[in-house]
Parts: C-alpha cells; structure tokens; sequence
C-alpha cells in the first residue's frame, strides 16, 4: 500500500473521537490505527469500538486513547495467505505490518472476495415488517415536490423511498408498509408498476397524522419488532446488527442516532467574572447525536398512540419514557446518514452514492 492510502488509516493516539469516526468512514474500512509520538504503534480503533464507547458513556468530547485497543494485532511480515486467514476469522477488514520499532511499513486489507462470511445476513430480516413513512409534503424540497411526491424524487435514476426499500432487501426483507398521503396515488401507481421481489401494503391518510400517527392505522397484529424509517433518508449501517441489538438490549424502542458536527463560524468569547475576558476559541466545533429518522419499535409501542390525532414519534418516544419503558440508540457515523430533506443534501447524497449528474 503506498504511503497516501496508509494515511487514511493511521492517526495519533491524542486524536478526537469525531475526527477518528471521520477517518474511518474516510477509509471505508471500519479500522484506524494509533500511533504514539515517536510514530510507533500503539493502538487500533474499530467503528464498533467508537459505538460501544457512545452507548456505555455518551461522551463525544474524548481522545482515541480511551476508547482504542491498547494491543492491537499486527504482523512482522506480509505473509498474505496467513494474514488474510487472520483477517477473516478475527471479522478485521485491515492490519498493520510492522518493523522492529513497530513502525508501521504498510497495510493489509482483506481480500471481500475470497474471505468467507462469519455470517450470512442476506435472509436475516426475511420476517421483519418494515414501515415507510411517505406522508409528508416534502415543502423543503419545493418546488420539486409540487409535481412529485418526496418519495418519488430521484436519486440518480430511482426514486428514494426505491432506494430505502433495497437496502432493506440486501437483508432479505420482503414485507413492507407504506403510509401515504400527499399525492398518494401516484406513489401506489409507481409501485404497483415496477417489478420487484418484494410487497409494499399501502395505508392511506385521510388528513395529515405527523411522523407516528399514521401507524395507529395499521390494522395488522405485529408479533415481532418492525422497523420504523422516513422515506427520504438512507442509513448506509448493518441493519442486522440493529435489529440484534434492540432484541438484545431489551428496548421498547432504539432510535439510530448519527454523528452531527458543525463549526460556529466566528470566534467564540468565553469570559470571566465582570466581563473580563478568560479565552478566545476561533471557529470551534460541535459534535452530537442527532435522531435518523429510523427506529425499532415493539408492538405494543403502536397501542400507545391515539386514534386519528397528529402525533409524532418523539410523542411516542416521550410517552413510553413516562410509561417506564426502555428507550436506547443506536448510533452510526455521520457519513452513514443521507438526508434528502434539502437540496443541498440530495447532491450530498448522490455524492456519497457515486452517483454521476448529467450537469
């Protein structure tokens, strides 16, 4: 691997939790490696590192050096069979090779090829219902939307709610809900039409119900935890892995959080006492946990919502909370969240999708 492309792999120890989960979504490779001062390594993160670190502490404000690896595996010389079986039992996508002063001299990333799955999650959520809010107007992404409904609008050449179901079918789900509203009959016709290996049960809105009130028309008795996403928003996450963890965390709830960083564009004052002035912070960041727009839900969250009445998930999200019931995140990196609530957004999200415009 030649020097620039290690880069994206290594960091010092002392490096931000924000700026390494950065790295790695940089990388695509899940794995960053830490380096102390004189360049010697010292230690890897995962992004399951940084997750379980979020879930157990919540804290953003932190250095590598408290959530890495401390003995991290490497190897002393590029022997490729060897290291590529090693890669593939440990479930690693990449591992140092070292010199004599644990130097890092190069990178060995796992051959997705040839390496065999620990697990095959291509059938996993084959039983999961999964619900698709497409109600709302979309008046952010006006005036698009005064022809198309939001779930219709294309990414590339496919509209995103088309999108979101796919993701959804590299996990085997066939089993799909769609609450519709605003120009619905065009979105049952645009489903209706195309082929798919996959079912999509429309539920119709008389009025508007808000982002949870549309799932008190469900008729249908859940038995299982569903999924709850918008229909303008991709997760690029194991969706596997999600649904895992809220059945094993016992929630009644998990919301997938992403990582959100802004900069505050002018110098920050922190003063004193009298307006005496303690220190200037120029252009300082901001990172926190924002909420997706996807959720696991139980089945008796559903009974907590009233009947034909505006509400929204943070209303059910507050009502189980009063009622005592557990509410968790999950959280994912911020480049695993594309929104298409703005403009802006939609060319990040081609972006990020490889998606080539004719402009």
């Amino acid at each position: 691997m030649i020097r620039e492309q290690m880069a994206k792999f290594i960091t010092g120890k002392d490096t931000k939790l924000v700026e390494a989960m950065q790295k790695i979504d940089n990388n695509s490779k899940g794995i960053l490696f830490a380096v102390n001062q004189q360049g010697r390594l010292c230690g890897a993160v995962t992004d399951g590192d940084i997750r379980r670190w979020l879930l157990k502490t919540g804290e953003l404000d932190v250095e590598i050096r408290s959530v890495m690896n401390a003995s991290p595996h490497f190897f002393t010389k590029n022997d490729y069979v060897s290291i590529q079986k090693f890669l593939c039992e440990k479930s690693l996508n990449a591992v140092p090779i070292v010199n004599e002063k644990r130097e890092i001299i190069d990178i060995v990333l796992r051959n997705m090829g040839n390496a065999d799955k620990p697990y095959d999650k291509t059938n996993s959520l084959s039983k999961v219902p999964i619900i698709i809010m497409a109600g709302g107007e979309g008046t952010r992404l006006y005036p698009y939307t005064k022809i198309l409904p939001k779930p219709l609008i294309p990414i590339g050449e496919v509209p995103i709610a088309e999108r979101v179901i796919n993701y959804f079918c590299d996990y085997g789900a066939e089993d799909f809900l769609m609450t519709v509203n605003y120009r619905k009959s065009l979105i049952r016709s645009y489903f209706c039409e195309i082929e798919k290996k996959y079912r999509v049960n429309f539920i119709e809105e008389d009025k508007p119900l808000g982002t949870a009130g549309s799932l008190r028309l469900i008729k249908r008795q859940f038995h299982q935890p569903v999924f709850v996403t918008n229909c303008d928003t991709l997760i690029r996450a194991d969706y596997d892995e999600i649904y895992k963890f809220h059945q094993d965390s016992e929630n009644a709830v998990t919301i997938v959080t992403a990582m959100k960083n802004d900069t505050i564009p002018y110098g920050v004052i922190h003063s004193k006492e009298n307006g005496e002035i303690d220190r200037i912070v120029e252009k300082p960041k901001r990172s926190y946990l924002i909420n997706t727009g996807m959720y696991v839900v139980n089945p008796e969250m559903i009974s907590l919502i009233p009947d034909n009445e505006m509400f929204h998930m943070t209303h059910l999200i507050e009502k189980a909370m009063s009622r005592g019931y557990k509410v968790g995140m999950y959280p994912v990196s911020e480049d695993s969240f594309l929104d298409m609530g703005e403009f802006a957004e939609m060319k990040r999200m081609e972006e990020k999708l490889n998606i080539v415009s004719d402009e």
